[in-house]
């Protein structure tokens, strides 16, 4: 399941349709050549915003990692940057997008390796679990801001993502080696345990992301202790919206539509190109997330902020009424970190 063939390319769907139809008459020539121009134009999508958000998660990741003291949401946020540029560097180095390009104009088949698939995946499933992991930990630190502040270990996410960096890469490469690479008759049955044990994973993960974030939203909207949104809370909330628009659909056609609907090609093609291109926006709204939440309604001043400053501001766990205080904006956000370091 995690190397199916929806995974792959999307030319091969398309010389499937032009191999399978024998003879082919004028409505056949016309549903593949609208195929093939959805296929280019889905690839120059994906270039375009593909490297907009590598640009967008490398300053992230430059900032969080070099320049600014972590807390430990902020550690969340820079292993997700580091799972979104993963992303879309797999996208690149495959070359989905010149694929199409080349094989619309001149027919050229170019073959992908499954190692980039297997990383392509591996990318997915850990940004989401990176996902799944912040929304929690934000639920938990709101419903329970006592016992989460008292009773949450130091080092916890930095161990927490450890671990899921390593469980993703189990997951991956143990689908990529059976069920890839050594795919044999009598290693179906295996191969079915281990594309159920993947679903699984992926299935409780989209339960727990959505029903933290449910609670979040719940807190914040209703009940007679409603609390004050700060910019961390919207942070959280706007990134599982985008993904919940963008980047499930793509999982939903890896990991679940293909696999039943595997005998209807026509729509197969569709989702694909559709999830294809949804799921770079996502890991490229992030960054956006990030920089225009820490720039939303503030009156900067002394001229343009830096990148620095705003990504601070998108990061802090205070309410609003308090950015006008008597502290300043770093001092706020360190001692708003202070007691959940890293």
């Amino acid at each position: 399941m995690g190397l199916n063939p929806g995974f792959l390319s999307m030319n091969a769907i398309v010389t499937a349709w032009g191999t399978a139809v024998k003879p082919m008459n004028g409505n056949d020539k016309t549903i593949i050549q609208a195929f093939r121009v959805g296929a280019l134009i889905s690839a120059f999508l994906v270039a375009i915003i593909a490297q907009v958000g590598l640009a967008g998660n490398a300053v992230v990741l430059w900032l969080l990692g070099f320049r600014m003291r972590r807390n430990a949401f902020s550690v969340y946020i820079l292993n997700l940057a580091g799972a979104d540029f993963l992303f879309l560097c797999c996208q690149i180095t495959m070359m989905r997008s010149l694929q199409t390009i080349i094989n619309y104009f001149h027919s050229v088949s170019i073959g992908i390796p499954r190692f980039y698939v297997i990383v392509l995946n591996f990318a997915y499933i850990t940004g989401l679990s990176f996902l799944s992991a912040i929304s929690t930990e934000r639920c938990l630190s709101v419903l329970w801001p006592i016992w989460y502040r008292c009773h949450r270990p130091r080092h916890m996410s930095a161990v927490m993502c450890a671990l899921l960096w390593a469980l993703c890469l189990l997951l991956s490469i143990v689908n990529g080696r059976y069920c890839g690479f050594l795919l044999k008759d009598h290693l179906e049955d295996w191969c079915k345990v281990l594309d159920l044990i993947t679903a699984g994973w992926l299935i409780f993960l989209f339960v727990l992301l959505s029903g933290s974030s449910l609670a979040l939203v719940t807190r914040l909207l209703c009940g007679s202790q409603r609390v004050q949104p700060t910019r961390l809370y919207v942070t959280v909330l706007l990134t599982v919206l985008v993904f919940l628009l963008c980047g499930l659909p793509w999982g939903i056609h890896g990991f679940l539509i293909y696999r039943i609907n595997s005998g209807s090609h026509e729509f197969s093609f569709h989702l694909y190109l559709v999830s294809h291109v949804l799921s770079c926006i996502n890991s490229c709204a992030n960054p956006i997330i990030y920089f225009f939440v820490g720039s939303f309604r503030q009156r900067w001043r002394k001229g343009r902020p830096s990148l620095k400053l705003v990504l601070q501001r998108a990061l802090q766990d205070t309410p609003e009424g308090d950015e006008h205080g008597r502290r300043p904006p770093q001092e706020t956000l360190e001692m708003s970190g202070r007691v959940l370091r890293q």
